[in-house]
Formats: structure tokens, C-alpha cells, sequence
């Protein structure tokens, strides 16, 4: 069983349901990631549940951070007689729910910095040499993006990018939903006629500026004197979003770096010089894994402090 959607039956609903003999539950042991619920929420209690189904031997990956459980669903389980374990490979446990403990513990989104850069370390080419679209990853890396894109639930860029690129900030290349779009753009300088104005998408525009709401545009003034990044993981965190992959550009990366607000980098490193132009941000963290995806190779380095 898996927690399809918020609001929707928690994972052990769905395997509880998917056993047709249940006179079977009363000899079975459950396996969970994550603590069983104690509380009426969106959903009734998973505890309570599990204890009415007759399973005995429950076997916990982590705790829940969430302050209406952390704790209480084992304290109910192990009142009701089960037999609870709890900490069974917790690291992985741990990387698998790390967006919703990161939101839960740091009141923040769990925070991606991705960005593609040439071989002789540019992120972008010079303003003169912009005739065209340049591409430092490959097709191969781009649609990984997309699929990455389709895990997250929202997506930031900068003003810049959006009026060099026009980006649609979309998974067309990839199943599954598009993310939430953020638009770092303080004098709200993102031409009306792009794609991040079309309103097929939930559209947050963080700006210096006031304007009118519109139909699934959301206008969310900050201080930009003031810690950017922070104000943001605010914005994001009262709009419910536990994460964010951020796609730039150099300037918006690096505020981000800068201020300490990431969870994880994923680097690609293509073949192509460019021989001039934008550097790209530099980052300090604990190598997580390399991978070469048809000639790109793949970085993704780890905050210090976070887990496995």
C-alpha cells in the first residue's frame, strides 16, 4: 500500500483492504516508513485501524515529526497490545520521507538546486553569443529533469530566465502532474504574453511589487532588502508546498547558496565549452552520488547536516 494523494487512505489502509483472507491479519506484521497516525485528521486514524484488523506485529521505519502523532500512534499500538518495533532501516526511511520531515521540522519545503553547466564551468553563455538556444546537457538529462519536475511540488526561477527563455516550466517530456510555478521577480518584469501567466498551472509570482489576484495567480509581496530565500520558504511554506526544485538562474541559485536554504544540488556537467558567460554558483557539501547520464555526468551533493 502507498499514500496516493493528501486527503486520500494512508498507505497501511490500502494494504490492509488488498487482503482478501483477513481472518490472515491476526498472524501478520505490518511494515510502515512512517509512524501509523493517531488522530482524526483529513483521514481517521491508521492506528486505530491496525488494531481493529487484529495485526499484532508492527514494524516501524521512523517516528513522525507531525505534532499531532510523533510519538502517540506507537504509545496507542503498543497500549492495544501490539508488538512494535520501531527504527527498522531508519536512514532509508528517513530519505524516502525527507520532504515531509523537512517541512514538518524546519517549517519549510525540502529545497533542490539544479542547474546544468559546460564543461569549462559556465552556466550560461555571454549576452553577445545569445543568438540562439545553447544546450549544455543532452536530451537524455533534460527529459531526467522532467521526471524530476513531476516529484516535486513546485518549481522556481528567476526573472531573467523567464524573459531570456520563456520557460513553460512544465513535464511535457514526462507523466505525471506539472508543479506549482514560482517567479522570483521583484519588479514583476515577466512579459503577460509568456507561459507562466497562462493559468493552466498554480502560479505564485514573488515581487517587490502590488498587483491584482487573478484566476490561479497568486501575487506574494516580500522584502527584497531583506532575506530573500527565507521570505520565500515562508511563501511557500503558508501555500502547503513541502518542496521546491529551484532551476535558476545563476543569481537566484545563489541566493539560495548564500543565505543556507538547500537541502540538495543536482549538478550536470556537459561537454559542451562555452568559453565564456555566466559562471556557475559554487557549492560546498557532502557528495551524495555521480552518475553519467550518456556523456553528462550527474552530481548531486548533500547538505552536510542532512541525512542519507
Amino acid at each position: 500500500g502507498w499514500h496516493r494523494k493528501a486527503g486520500e487512505p494512508h498507505a497501511e489502509v490500502h494494504a490492509i483492504r488488498s487482503v482478501t483472507h483477513t481472518s490472515l491479519l491476526a498472524e501478520s506484521t505490518i511494515y510502515v516508513s512512517l509512524e501509523p497516525c493517531s488522530h482524526h485528521g483529513k483521514t481517521p486514524p491508521c492506528s486505530d485501524l491496525i488494531i481493529s484488523s487484529g495485526i499484532k506485529n508492527v514494524i516501524i521505519g521512523t517516528i513522525d515529526p507531525f505534532d499531532a502523532v510523533a510519538g502517540r500512534g506507537v504509545k496507542k499500538l503498543m497500549e492495544a497490545g501490539c508488538n512494535v518495533v520501531v527504527g527498522v532501516l531508519e536512514k532509508e526511511c528517513l530519505e524516502l520521507n525527507k520532504r515531509f520531515f523537512t517541512f514538518h521540522n524546519k517549517k519549510r519545503p525540502y529545497i533542490i538546486l539544479k542547474w546544468a553547466e559546460s564543461a569549462d564551468g559556465y552556466i550560461s553563455p555571454s549576452q553577445k553569443e545569445k543568438t540562439a538556444p545553447v544546450w549544455v546537457s543532452n536530451p537524455y538529462s533534460r527529459q531526467l529533469v522532467h521526471k524530476w519536475r513531476s516529484e516535486e511540488q513546485a518549481i522556481l526561477v528567476g526573472t531573467n530566465t523567464v524573459v531570456e527563455d520563456n520557460p513553460k516550466l512544465d513535464t511535457r517530456d514526462w507523466t505525471g502532474k506539472s508543479p506549482v510555478r514560482v517567479v522570483l521577480d521583484k519588479n514583476l518584469r515577466s512579459p503577460k504574453d509568456f507561459a507562466v501567466w497562462d493559468k493552466s498551472v498554480k502560479t505564485l509570482f514573488i515581487t517587490g511589487k502590488e498587483a491584482p489576484q487573478e484566476e490561479n495567480i497568486y501575487i506574494e509581496p516580500i522584502d527584497f532588502s531583506g532575506d530573500i530565500a527565507r521570505q520565500v520558504c515562508e511563501v511557500l511554506y503558508r501555500h502547503q508546498l513541502q518542496s521546491v526544485i529551484v532551476e535558476g538562474g545563476a543569481q537566484t541559485l545563489r541566493t539560495f547558496i548564500e543565505e543556507g536554504l538547500w537541502d540538495e544540488a543536482r549538478v550536470f556537467r556537459g561537454n559542451v565549452r562555452l568559453n565564456g558567460g555566466t559562471r556557475a554558483p559554487g557549492i560546498t557539501g557532502r557528495p551524495f552520488l555521480k552518475k553519467n547520464i550518456k556523456g553528462n555526468l550527474l552530481n548531486i551533493i548533500k547538505q552536510e547536516n542532512q541525512d542519507d
